[in-house]
């Protein structure tokens, strides 16, 4: 079956499934990070350019359902939520996988490599960026019992909760990110200047990639609250 024909199929009544397989890809993309970084850590090129390989494999999946989703949306007068709002929420949320393919692609271009004495501080922060998506994922996923309960009340306040926690998960990463920069700063001296600038912008896109997820979450709550 054709990706076209998949989630035109995913649609039926309602572009919430749609929305929800999307973002799905879109958390399956980011995740690979987590293994990612494992092998930039270890030096293993090939296994990095593999994993490099399929980040971008579903980077493009999520391009192509965001497509799909813009070209299959009903002109319907009864849409769950307006129809230029969940346009506008499949391409935040695309935003989010094309980080992680900016990272890794990055990296892996330059054969980066993660000073040893921020190591263990930059795989706990990828981390918890990680975490910011998954969190969004979960939030997300409340939307189809959203419209079954038609707006209830505690299945709003369900998605609120998990909103805040989202926006805590983000700013755990912007006190990671404060610290590993303050540790990079340390290390400046011994370090060729290309590579410390370099490894700044990742530091950088990586809580880039939590705000984005972030973002996710905040665009969810403006489409509740109406």
């Amino acid at each position: 079956m054709s990706l076209g024909s998949s989630i035109v199929g995913l649609f039926g009544r309602s572009p919430i499934k749609p929305l929800q397989k999307h973002y799905e890809t879109v958390h399956e993309c980011v995740a690979r990070l987590s293994d990612f970084f494992a092998a930039v850590s270890e030096q293993d090129w090939a296994l990095v350019a593999e994993i490099q390989k399929d980040i971008t494999r579903l980077e493009n999946e999520a391009d192509a359902l965001k497509k799909e989703f813009r070209l299959n949306l009903p002109n319907s007068l009864f849409l769950p939520m307006p129809r230029t709002d969940l346009l506008d929420m499949v391409g935040v949320q695309d935003r989010v996988a094309n980080k992680a393919k900016d990272i890794a692609g990055l990296m892996l271009g330059r054969q980066m490599s993660i000073p040893a004495p921020v190591a263990p501080a930059m795989a706990e922060y990828v981390s918890r960026a990680i975490d910011a998506s998954a969190q969004a994922l979960r939030a997300i996923n409340e939307l189809d019992e959203l419209l079954e309960t038609g707006f209830g009340g505690r299945e709003v306040k369900l998605i609120e909760r998990l909103i805040e926690e989202l926006d805590n998960v983000e700013r755990d990463t912007d006190h990671q990110q404060v610290a590993i920069r303050g540790e990079l700063y340390k290390l400046e001296d011994d370090m060729p200047p290309v590579d410390v600038m370099f490894l700044y912008k990742i530091v950088d896109w990586v809580g880039d990639l939590a705000d984005r997820a972030q973002k996710v979450g905040g665009y969810l709550h403006m489409l509740v609250a109406r």
